[in-house]
């Protein structure tokens, strides 16, 4: 999924800064666990339609997986939070190397637990392990997001985070793809069943012990970071970031449930009828346009010298995105991806670079693409609901950012209710999945994601203002 991005009014505790070490190692070691968590996340798109087979369960009862998964996210969060306004930061008292391991061995339980929940056969326990593996990938994000913040120098900062969240898109392209050929396998498969995941999460788990164990032998350089303990919520007297934890419980909300109903959503005879194998190539296409459009933003709100810099290099994307999608798909995918890109170019352009404008019409241009998948049929409603991860991309980093300006003391306690509202991912799936149900249509239900973006559309427009 999205990682936390940094405003230039966040405080960077890095005064232990060496301009004489070489941090690339250690930065390298974190841009993997950022691809591993967007690998793993995204997987879960592969597992809602995988189990809804094997255990016949409603649309409903499938995006429980998903409540499941980021529910771990808001009480984790919660307990972190909890802790740290009476305590002090945890992760600041045991080191970011050691949070960052405790997270990883977690992680790898979750994984492992798949196994006995296969061989029981029991959905309950599926939602265990995946909670569990959440859990882990919470610590992970409490722990690697302001590490890579501080692992050189401060301004750098954004750059560096720009560049792991994505390595973080690139897991959740690959992941539907892989996962869809590991979890689904041959096509036309007679039975179903549940032991087609035992074997994808066993290799998870022993991949993340692995790195566990790499980080375990590195020696990571101590950076000091500790942040001055706060015994008051006074975060919460700020409007701005009130109804910024709203923005992102709406933005990752709508993005996950778009991800999880989307391979239901192309099986619709009415829009394709592909098989889910098939379908889970549209998945890809999803969040890689996440990935580009993160490319895209980047770039957009970068510092050139020469601006016509700026446009050569979101030209190349572009063509690069093309020429890549063609090799692996056919023309007709490689032209429907081209003209959504060239409207996502078209947007930033009408953005003009500034943040909250360029949120809100991301907002309003996914309402449009939502609409049209509502109100259409065939291939354009499915790459309009495609062409959404091309909008989602810059809105966790530009919400989060606006959402902690000018907190100062308080931006440590704001950044834990930030990351408690991915709990969105947890509710909003849930809310949509009942919708299909009552209405008993898929397509209908998308009606949910639209009244995520308009209330983006809001935080763009006025909520993000300082009061």
């Amino acid at each position: 999924m999205a990682s936390i991005n940094v405003s230039k009014d966040a405080p960077q505790s890095n005064a232990d800064f060496d301009t004489g070490k070489s941090y690339s190692g250690p930065l390298f070691l974190v841009t993997m666990l950022f691809f591993m968590w967007g690998f793993i996340t995204c997987l879960n798109d592969i597992l809602i339609p995988h189990l809804q087979q094997v255990f016949t369960l409603q649309h409903w009862q499938a995006m429980l997986i998903q409540t499941a998964f980021f529910g771990a996210y808001f009480i984790i969060s919660l307990i972190y939070y909890l802790i740290s306004i009476t305590k002090g930061d945890p992760i600041g008292r045991i080191g970011y190397k050691n949070g960052i391991i405790i997270g990883l061995v977690i992680a790898a339980i979750g994984c492992l637990f798949f196994y006995p929940a296969a061989s029981f056969v029991s959905f309950g326990f599926f939602l265990f392990a995946l909670f569990v593996l959440a859990s882990g990938i919470t610590i992970l994000q409490i722990a690697a997001n302001p590490y890579v913040t501080i692992l050189g120098n401060p301004s750098g900062a954004s750059s560096r985070l720009n560049m792991t969240q994505a390595f973080n898109s690139l897991g959740t392209t690959i992941a539907p793809i892989i996962g869809g050929y590991l979890i689904f396998g041959t096509i036309g498969e007679v039975e179903i069943s549940a032991d087609a995941v035992k074997l994808p999460y066993i290799g998870l788990a022993v991949t993340l012990l692995v790195i566990a164990l790499i980080f375990k032998m590195f020696k990571l350089p101590q950076i000091g970071d500790q942040e001055v303990v706060v015994s008051d919520s006074g975060a919460l007297k700020h409007r701005h970031l009130l109804l910024g934890v709203g923005a992102i419980f709406a933005y990752v909300g709508g993005e996950v449930t778009v991800g999880s109903n989307l391979i239901n959503f192309a099986r619709l005879p009415e829009i394709t009828g592909l098989d889910e194998a098939e379908a889970s190539h549209y998945l890809a296409l999803f969040w890689g346009g996440a990935m580009v459009g993160r490319f895209f933003g980047a770039i957009a709100l970068a510092d050139f010298k020469k601006p016509s810099n700026r446009f050569w290099l979101i030209l190349g994307i572009a063509i690069l995105a093309f020429v890549s999608i063609l090799y692996v798909y056919e023309l007709q995918m490689a032209l429907y991806a081209l003209a959504f890109i060239a409207l996502n170019i078209l947007v930033i352009l009408v953005g003009r670079f500034i943040p909250n404008r360029t949120l809100w019409l991301f907002g309003l241009t996914a309402m449009a693409l939502l609409v049209v998948g509502l109100l259409t049929d065939g291939l354009l409603a499915l790459w309009a609901i495609v062409a959404l991860g091309l909008f989602n991309s810059i809105m966790f980093p530009t919400i989060f950012s606006l959402a902690i300006r000018g907190l100062g003391k308080y931006t440590g306690q704001a950044s834990s209710l930030l990351v408690m509202a991915i709990v969105g991912g947890a509710i909003v799936p849930l809310v949509q999945g009942l919708v299909a149900d009552i209405s008993g249509s898929v397509q209908l239900s998308f009606v949910v994601p639209l009244i995520c973006y308009l209330y983006i559309v809001y935080y763009g427009v006025n909520g993000y203002k300082v009061e």
